[in-house]
């Protein structure tokens, strides 16, 4: 595997989901860094904005099992992990397998569910296993979660824990879309109100897990000079140290922003790590994991601005 086959398999997987979705170029390039880093990626926006579609076109767009769940009120644990239901016939309990176990999930509206269902995937998203009744059961390869979530200003929604957020990789929040993109969707999607499955517009898989696992080898490989490290290092523990936070990042903060700038250098055709790629990935790296200060909620400062006071104040490598 060398960069050009990366960047070539890259292309093709844009290459089906654009055949359904316009533009959501960054959207795309998050989650292609999110599985290429072995991350899982929470996707934030109002409604109407293509959150579902994008997540569940990517997945199609992957030859790899995928499983969804509609995130609802009264959904319990047991209901997204699995749970043993007595057999009555043999009078022995039998596990009943939850939409976890598959490769790619898709966990919609994740945050329109209370928080005790919400953990339910903590275990799943940090160790790739979960446990039903007192016994470990592994995921597949390749487990990668992809979230989407409503404004928590909005009515119906539960904050996500932070531990929870910190398994994220990114949080990227989706904007409207401009003009142009706006009546690309309704020339592509004008003519039903229904949402059109992914197979519908000929989306394929062209990548699998054999696939996933030799370009995850090369990332590793990917040159990260000590002084990126330094920087990557800096950026993180600057987080900590600033008046507008509570909370800064997590140490994991910084070993996700190294692997997602190696991921992220492998879509661009190269072998080695330049400071723009982490500093173009501070920012979704970051803005889940601070906690505002209440003189900063009080003066209408938000994660974003205070992320971006950090990456400019921050010493870049030459």
């Amino acid at each position: 595997m060398d960069p050009d086959q990366v960047a070539t398999l890259a292309e093709g997987i844009r290459a089906e989901v654009h055949k359904a979705v316009v533009g959501q170029e960054a959207t795309l390039d998050l989650l292609l860094v999110g599985l290429l880093s072995d991350g899982h990626v929470l996707i934030e926006g109002v409604p109407g904005t293509a959150k579902t579609m994008i997540a569940r076109c990517f997945a199609a767009s992957l030859d790899l099992d995928f499983g969804r769940i509609q995130f609802t009120p009264d959904l319990m644990p047991g209901d997204v992990i699995g749970t043993n239901i007595f057999n009555f016939s043999d009078s022995r309990f039998v596990l009943t397998k939850g939409p976890v176990f598959t490769q790619i999930l898709l966990a919609d509206e994740v945050n329109r569910t209370p928080p005790k269902t919400q953990a339910a995937l903590l275990q799943a998203m940090q160790e790739h296993a979960v446990t039903i009744d007192g016994v470990d059961y592994a995921l597949q390869d390749g487990f990668m979660v992809v979230a989407t979530q409503n404004p928590i200003e909005q009515q119906g929604t539960y904050p996500l824990p932070e531990a929870q957020l910190d398994r994220f990789l990114f949080k990227h929040v989706i904007d409207y879309p401009s003009r142009d993109d706006e009546r690309g969707i309704v020339s592509a999607h004008g003519s039903r109100t229904a949402m059109m499955s992914p197979d519908a517009f000929g989306i394929q898989g062209v990548a699998g897990m054999a696939d996933v696992q030799e370009v995850r080898s090369f990332v590793e490989g990917i040159r990260l000079g000590d002084d990126l490290v330094d920087y990557v290092v800096d950026l993180v523990r600057a987080s900590r140290e600033h008046p507008g936070l509570t909370f800064g990042a997590s140490p994991r903060a910084a070993n996700m922003l190294a692997v997602a700038s190696r991921a992220y250098a492998a879509l661009d055709g190269r072998d080695y790590v330049i400071p723009d790629d982490i500093k173009y990935l501070a920012r979704p790296t970051l803005r889940h994991r601070v906690v505002l200060s209440p003189a900063s909620e009080i003066e209408g400062l938000d994660a974003d601005g205070i992320v971006d006071q950090i990456i400019d104040s921050t010493p870049v490598p030459k």
